[in-house]
């Protein structure tokens, strides 16, 4: 098992009107310090803080995609690969550039995003061990108004799978969806076809802070099994990635939001106030229990936020003057989110029906190897199985007559089967002595 706490970087929009005054990004420190004004409207008395220092463990500032790929992303993609779960999620204000970074640009191969370059390399590094027989599933998870959807459906997105789907604890502490769609993909393509037959399938509208804002949190999970075509199949390596693109916080006040849009704002901001208390209770020393079935993106998000998986969170930001109180949120949250830790461990399950073939081969050469040696030993009679009751009786006549025998005589043991048959014979002549003894001193 391996402990280790979440990773969190920090990516910034590329925008014309960064507020250099407001925001002082320094990479090489990994840190960003946030100077606020004070609002002259608060009175005489005011409390408002003005200097704020957040430290994290990258800061990419007008990176490309491949870069924040690298930095966050791959170490994760290899360590599932070799067996161990890992979990990505991008968190942020609406607008600050989470879908781009997860699911990347339209049309152009450089700004792919996170997930078809996870994707691409799951299979490059598939194809680096040809010793091993590999599985690549994926399941595609939607979290629209607090209602789960499974985006690659066969029928389609459908408001009667709300009921079909349900998340269940497992024995070991982890969790899943039961009746979520897993489809296989033997290819990169074919893996890529599916992920896109999922992004259509995405809750989206506009507003004003977004054209294209994403109305859901989304969860790509890549299940990845691996059995050695070389050493014993029965030992199978079971992990999963979770790539999750988490729906923005929104402030009503900015987006002037109404109808449909409004109550969505409303169910995505309370998931996520969900998703802080659940961080809060995981970094909280006194506190036992974590309330992760609060929502449903936190119940789904178990395993990722404290459980058996090696975590990442970039945290989006939007570097302008308008924005700073949404930056200001969002870096506290990532900060918090760096005190969390995780117990990665290596998933290793065994296949039922390969080991008992395993066992029933094993048996059988045993058995032929016995059988060997009792001939080898003049032994051809020696009995492995069970007694019959015609074999019982011949054992206790066998035992009697080594008892009556005042010569020195010897009582043939031929194996362990022959041993436990004599000492319940004379287990058996014990207990008739002491109970004819019983009977002939009533006194005692």
């Amino acid at each position: 098992m391996v402990r280790s706490a979440v990773k969190v970087a920090v990516r910034s929009r590329p925008t014309a009107s960064f507020a250099h005054s407001e925001l002082v990004v320094k990479p090489e420190a990994k840190s960003i310090d946030v100077n606020v004004k004070k609002n002259p409207t608060m009175g005489v008395v005011n409390n408002m803080r003005e200097n704020y220092t957040f430290k994290f463990d990258a800061i990419m500032h007008n990176s490309s995609q491949d870069t924040v790929y690298n930095e966050c992303v791959s170490e994760i993609v290899q360590n599932v690969v070799s067996g161990y779960n890992g979990s990505v999620l991008v968190y942020g204000q609406t607008g600050a550039g989470k879908t781009y970074t997860m699911s990347g640009g339209q049309g152009n191969y450089k700004t792919r995003g996170c997930i078809p370059r996870a994707i691409q390399e799951i299979f490059t590094e598939v194809q680096k061990k040809p010793q091993q027989a590999f599985h690549v599933r994926l399941s595609y998870l939607e979290i629209y108004n607090e209602t789960l959807y499974d985006l690659l459906a066969p029928g389609g997105v459908t408001p009667e799978m709300a009921e079909e789907l349900l998340i269940i604890d497992d024995p070991k502490g982890g969790v899943h969806v039961k009746g979520l769609t897993v489809a296989t993909a033997n290819s990169e393509e074919e893996a890529m076809n599916l992920f896109f037959e999922g992004e259509t399938n995405r809750a989206i509208a506009e507003h004003q802070l977004n054209a294209s804002s994403s109305r859901s949190h989304c969860i790509l999970t890549i299940h990845v099994e691996s059995r050695s075509r070389v050493e014993s199949a029965d030992r199978v390596l079971s992990s999963k990635l979770n790539l999750v693109d988490l729906a923005g916080s929104e402030r009503v006040s900015k987006t002037h939001s109404t109808g449909a849009i409004l109550r969505e704002a409303m169910y995505i901001n309370k998931s996520l106030s969900f998703l802080e208390q659940c961080v809060n209770a995981l970094t909280d020393r006194g506190r036992d229990h974590v309330p992760f079935r609060q929502s449903k993106l936190t119940h789904v998000l178990k395993d990722a936020l404290g459980g058996n998986s090696k975590t990442t969170m970039i945290a989006n930001i939007w570097g302008e003057s308008a924005q700073l109180d949404e930056t200001i949120s969002t870096l506290s949250f990532a900060q918090r989110m760096m005190r969390v830790k995780t117990d990665a461990s290596l998933n290793i399950k065994q296949e039922p029906a390969i080991m008992m073939k395993k066992y029933e081969m094993e048996i059988r050469e045993l058995k032929q190897e016995l059988a060997m040696h009792d001939a080898l030993s003049g032994r051809n009679r020696v009995q492995y199985h069970e007694y019959t009751d015609e074999q019982k009786h011949e054992v206790r006549q066998k035992v009697l007559k080594y008892i009556e025998n005042d010569e020195e005589n010897q009582l043939e043991i031929l194996n362990v089967r022959h041993v436990t048959e004599v000492y319940k014979v004379f287990r058996a002549i014990a207990i008739d002595y002491r109970n004819n003894a019983a009977v002939a001193r009533p006194g005692t």
